[in-house]
């Protein structure tokens, strides 16, 4: 088993489709599909994002970090939410994300997420963060 992530992104256009739909109706369509991934039992976690004209944007391609307001001047694409998927293969993350409840126009990332035995257990950072892994029940 392996960890997916599918990344969730919309342009200003489909974001503004989405947020014509109905939000019980919304809500519906996504709880179905968290149903099934959690039947499944590939769901890890999942979560939505806040509309992006909330966020900030910490910009460090000068000397000093730039914060600045949402939502993210020239990005096409906006990070909308993820989840996280434990699943057999490559193959089998996209077929999940084939069956997302996305409208017209967005797009789905899917991205493997390295576990921590693919690190050098050696490493003095990995030791403290699988220890911290350990404690809280992850591993």
């Amino acid at each position: 088993m392996a960890k997916y992530m599918l990344i969730m992104r919309g342009t200003d256009e489909s974001v503004a489709k989405m947020m014509e739909t109905p939000f019980d109706e919304m809500l519906e369509t996504v709880g179905r599909f968290n149903e099934e991934l959690i039947r499944a039992g590939v769901l890890v976690a999942a979560e939505g994002l806040d509309d992006p004209g909330q966020g900030v944007v910490v910009d460090f391609s000068g000397e000093a970090p730039v914060v600045t307001d949402g939502p993210y001047g020239e990005t096409k694409e906006l990070f909308g939410g993820f989840y996280l998927i434990d699943v057999a293969s490559k193959e089998e993350a996209v077929e999940w994300a084939k069956r997302l409840p996305a409208v017209a126009g967005s797009k789905c990332e899917v991205r493997r997420v390295p576990s921590i035995e693919e690190f050098p257990q050696d490493n003095e950072w990995i030791t403290k963060e699988r220890a911290w892994r350990e404690r809280t029940g992850q591993i």
